[in-house]
């Protein structure tokens, strides 16, 4: 049976001389302590430290009887609490939970299990909910149907932003604009998971807890994913890109030659040429675990490429030396957003990323060279949640792989030769003249 009961300690005096009044819950031969509001001198004291100021037990006696009732309410629940649990379970029960600060541990988490973009992502929506609510403290029962309305309207609009520049107790401010259509689902489609782990961390059906009763996304639906618009490429423009002319050692370089790097490698991304080395590279093919996915698949998202002819100097060019040159993924991914920008103003495109290397990789690959949808995923190295059984039977063949990317580089080595051909064509044809 557990109980509970009020301890005051000698090794817990302070420096004013003042002790304070803990909570010992004890269960199953443990003992876990709360601590109280109570505080006590020596005078309030016997000398066996235990608590004669009648005031004060009174008001202990208050909050032990009220500990006593709980536990007398769980009944045969009780024995699958420990000490640890059932100290929390008192302690936290009526306590409201801090949104935020909810937001804030999860956010630390995610980026200690190295899922650095989905960190980035909850960090956003945790930064617009400080935006909105003006305050760092926010409850859980604020996150309601009726807010998450108003809420929307808010992320639709124009708005100043306030965040750390990096820099001690300076901040800048941004203009950000409303989100767009597809912004706003993924902004909410976000919120929705850190309000479900929420509900996951405080709640416990088995033993009939729950601190955060309600769901807002069972009346504010957030819908089906709008379609996005196109985000790639013509082969035309892939080899615009190509043959561009940037200045050495710039950013705008580094743009041409890592979306360059991106398309011959099947669509990686910039955080896996990032961290790429040359431990990756066995037997002419480059094999890693995709960042983006690596801790939601049980395979850990291991894919293997092979290097063509054509990645094979920016490889050597790039591979380490990456990481020297910026601190973290983010400071490239940065340096690739500024270089990204002068690269459209020389070749006259007017929206390009890296990402849509991946993107036009995998729409030549399924539109132009007719691959299939599953083979072309599998080139991107996505999972296919339909067939995930069926996958379990089937060892990866890279075969499947290298056909679709040679398919692809073929393409562009085919276009590359009809377009110089028609060079020589037409300066043949001029000299003639």
């Amino acid at each position: 049976m557990a109980t509970v009961s009020a301890k005051v300690y000698e090794h817990h005096k302070k420096a004013d001389g003042t002790y304070n009044v803990k909570i010992c819950v004890h269960h199953k031969d443990q003992r876990k302590f709360i601590d109280t509001n109570h505080y006590v001198v020596k005078k309030q004291l016997t000398a066996k430290l235990k608590i004669k100021d009648n005031f004060v037990i009174d008001l202990i006696d208050d909050q032990l009887k009220g500990y006593r009732k709980i536990i007398g309410e769980l009944g045969e629940k009780l024995n699958f609490f420990n000490a640890e649990s059932l100290r929390d379970y008192l302690r936290d029960k009526d306590a409201d939970v801090d949104f935020i600060k909810f937001c804030a541990v999860h956010i630390e988490q995610s980026e200690k299990d190295g899922r650095k973009g989905t960190a980035h992502n909850h960090r956003v929506v945790r930064n617009s909910l400080v935006d909105y609510f003006k305050r760092e403290a926010v409850s859980v029962t604020e996150i309601n149907s009726n807010m998450l309305l108003s809420y929307e309207r808010f992320l639709r609009s124009e708005r100043i932003m306030i965040r750390p520049s990096g820099q001690k107790n300076i901040t800048k401010q941004t203009k950000s604009k409303g989100l767009s259509d597809s912004g706003l689902y993924n902004h909410m489609r976000d919120l929705r998971t850190l309000f479900n782990a929420a509900r996951d961390m405080y709640n416990n059906e088995d033993l009939g807890i729950y601190r955060v009763r309600h769901y807002p996304f069972k009346k504010y639906k957030i819908g089906s994913a709008p379609l996005t618009k196109k985000r790639n490429n013509t082969l035309e423009q892939v080899r615009i890109i190509r043959y561009c002319v940037t200045k050495p050692g710039s950013r705008v370089e580094l743009a041409k030659e890592l979306y360059m790097l991106s398309f011959y490698l099947c669509g990686m991304n910039a955080v896996d040429l990032y961290h790429l080395t040359k431990e990756n590279i066995r037997n002419g093919r480059i094999d890693y675990n995709r960042s983006k996915t690596e801790g939601q698949r049980k395979d850990n998202a291991f894919i293997s490429i092979k290097i063509v002819d054509e990645a094979r100097p920016l490889l050597e060019k790039y591979i380490e030396r990456l990481s020297v040159r910026y601190v973290n993924s983010d400071g490239l991914n940065k340096a690739l957003g500024m270089g990204m920008k002068q690269l459209r103003k020389i070749t006259g495109l007017n929206e390009l990323t890296v990402y849509w290397a991946r993107h036009t990789f995998a729409t030549i690959a399924r539109n132009s060279c007719r691959m299939s949808k599953d083979d072309v995923a599998q080139a991107l190295n996505h999972i296919d949640s339909e067939h995930t059984t069926t996958d379990i039977y089937i060892e990866k063949d890279w075969g499947i792989v290298d056909e679709v990317q040679i398919k692809v580089i073929t393409l562009l080595r085919k276009l590359d030769m009809k377009i110089v051909a028609q060079q020589r064509k037409l300066a043949a044809s001029k000299q003639a003249a």
